[in-house]
């Protein structure tokens, strides 16, 4: 068997002799970054431990630019608004044992979100896997097993010329649609031992791209071209593969209205005449969708937050394009189309017949009219207009962060995103501390525009650690605390479930005068003077946060 070896790369004299003499006093932990390096990556993230020396290390003999925070969860969440941000692969550091499991609560918001972040974690020395008990410190039985549910994929290397293999491997699966987390370890003796491999170059990861199948086009084109009442749900998907504009020609060009799942905020303009917003937890909203006659559901699971708490029943023809092929169908039967939703939404504008309906901005604002007459019913004032305060000194090209708190609860149906992937919140996987980190990892991406983080008291706790990380790396962003004294959110399902909060009332600091401590400027707010202070502190350079002392509720849900 013959080889054609025209096409291989040619080498210069000075760089065969770099490859036949490689620098000396290169490890394991050089051919990581070195690795990195190769596929683009520019930024990475983490936090050093004992037997992640080896990586650490490399790090100052490479061009990388590291961001340290002080908690392997925080940095986890800082990668995944990375990969968020830009789309581009966010690499961890990790260390073995407490910090790998430390970064798994971020590594599952990154899965539900769908965000391309690249774990990669140190080992016990070669020696210890496989389960035997040789009382290394960090030892765990089986360090994959932890992390094998959360992530996309699992790499494991045993020896260096197995490392730049493995990390691309692992990229490509981070970026092939759906988009996620992966996980490499490397034992500690790999990463510390010198190699004599030459210096990685240049490596192609490049993911295999997910396309519809022609016949279901075909189908789902013919379903929307002859639809009475169509209408679209545009998810995650829609943001993260970048297809906010054909989702808006298409919807265009069936006059379809578009309601935005919350994982899909910005994904159609708010203020369009076919845009019913976000008000997926409204019972007027989910009677609608549920009157469709043809359902287009594109980058979405159709989820208890995306449906109602699955209180939503379709009478008509759903159909579904979605990349992660374990979430096609799963609530409810459809035509179901396994597909980037870029590419699904470009092949079926080039499909469907322009179909023409008079009726359906009004329709639309018919039901937007009934969501705003329900909420002003229940004098929830304060809440519109704090969120109200928020959009006015947010600029338009800035990135938000939501933690789980009430006032995202709020956002999550009323606040415009403006444009796509601007707002992000921790609502994939549900767990507290994500929005200042993530602040942090987006303003890495992108140091020239002001990012804000939203969180409330209690989750703000699980943060604080991270103002020195702001500080240190002057980070452009501002953090507002919405302080209610407590776990809001879960001392309203308690109240309204047993009468009375268990667990919910909580001591904190001065917010203020802790973030001053830290060098950060601070300031307490007011409902009244929120947009001013937000606008100011949002127009200074390098980190800020604001203290806004506020009991808010939520408005009454339809579900029950």
């Amino acid at each position: 068997m013959s080889h054609d070896h025209d096409d291989r790369p040619q080498l210069t004299a000075a760089q065969a002799a770099a490859v036949l003499t490689p620098p000396p006093g290169r490890t394991g932990g050089d051919l990581v970054v070195e690795s990195l390096q190769g596929l683009g990556a520019t930024t990475v993230f983490g936090l050093p431990g004992q037997h992640a020396l080896g990586m650490f290390d490399a790090l100052r003999r490479s061009s990388l630019r590291y961001v340290g925070l002080r908690v392997e969860n925080n940095a986890g969440f800082a990668a995944d608004a990375y990969g968020r941000i830009t789309g581009e692969v966010a690499p961890l550091l990790l260390s073995t044992g407490p910090g790998a499991l430390t970064s798994l609560a971020a590594l599952q918001e990154a899965a539900a979100a769908s965000a391309p972040v690249l774990a990669i974690a140190s080992q016990v020395p070669t020696a210890g896997l496989g389960g035997g008990r040789h009382g290394y410190l960090h030892e765990l039985r089986d360090q994959q097993a932890s992390v094998r549910d959360i992530v996309k994929s699992v790499h494991t290397v045993r020896a260096a010329s197995q490392i730049p293999s493995a990390i691309a491997a692992a990229w490509e699966s981070a970026l092939t649609a759906p988009h996620g987390p992966v996980w490499v370890e490397i034992p500690q003796d790999v990463l510390l031992a010198e190699t004599t491999l030459p210096v990685v170059s240049a490596m192609d990861a490049t993911p295999r791209e997910l396309y519809p199948r022609p016949e279901l086009t075909i189908a789902a084109a013919h379903l929307l071209s002859d639809a009475e009442r169509p209408v679209i749900i545009a998810g995650g998907g829609v943001v993260r593969s970048d297809a906010s504009g054909k989702l808006r020609a298409l919807a265009e060009r069936i006059d379809a209205p578009v309601v935005t799942t919350f994982g899909g905020k910005g994904a159609f303009p708010w203020e369009h005449p076919l845009s019913l917003r976000s008000w997926l937890e409204d019972r007027h909203t989910t009677d609608f969708l549920e009157d469709a006659d043809v359902l287009l559901v594109v980058g979405s699971g159709l989820g208890e937050l995306s449906s109602n708490y699955h209180t939503f029943r379709p009478r008509g023809r759903v159909i579904q394009i979605e990349a992660d092929a374990g979430k096609l169908e799963s609530n409810h039967p459809a035509l179901g189309i396994h597909s980037d939703a870029r590419e699904a939404l470009s092949d079926l504008l080039e499909t469907v017949e322009r179909r023409e309906d008079p009726g359906a901005a009004e329709r639309v604002r018919t039901v937007l009219e009934k969501v705003r007459v329900r909420i002003d019913a229940q004098e929830l004032t304060l809440e519109q207009q704090v969120l109200a305060a928020v959009r006015q000194a947010l600029p338009d090209g800035s990135p938000s962060f939501w933690d789980m708190t009430i006032l995202s609860y709020w956002a999550w149906s009323a606040f415009d995103a403006r444009r796509p992937n601007t707002m992000h919140s921790a609502q994939g996987a549900g767990g507290l501390g994500y929005a200042f980190p993530a602040a942090i990892g987006a303003a890495a991406a992108d140091p020239t525009t002001p990012v804000l983080a939203v969180s409330g008291d209690g989750g703000a706790m699980y943060s604080l650690a991270e103002l020195a990380t702001a500080r240190q790396y002057d980070a452009p962003l501002t953090w507002l605390i919405v302080d209610d004294g407590g776990y809001g959110i879960l001392r309203e399902y308690m109240t309204d479930a047993y009468g009375e909060a268990t667990g919910t009332e909580l001591t904190r600091p001065d917010f203020v005068a802790l973030a001053e401590s830290f060098g950060v400027p601070a300031v307490r707010t007011t409902p009244d003077s929120l947009a001013t202070d937000l606008t100011k502190a949002l127009a200074a350079p390098g980190p800020s946060v604001v203290v806004l002392p506020a009991l808010l509720r939520m408005f009454e849900p339809t579900h029950l």
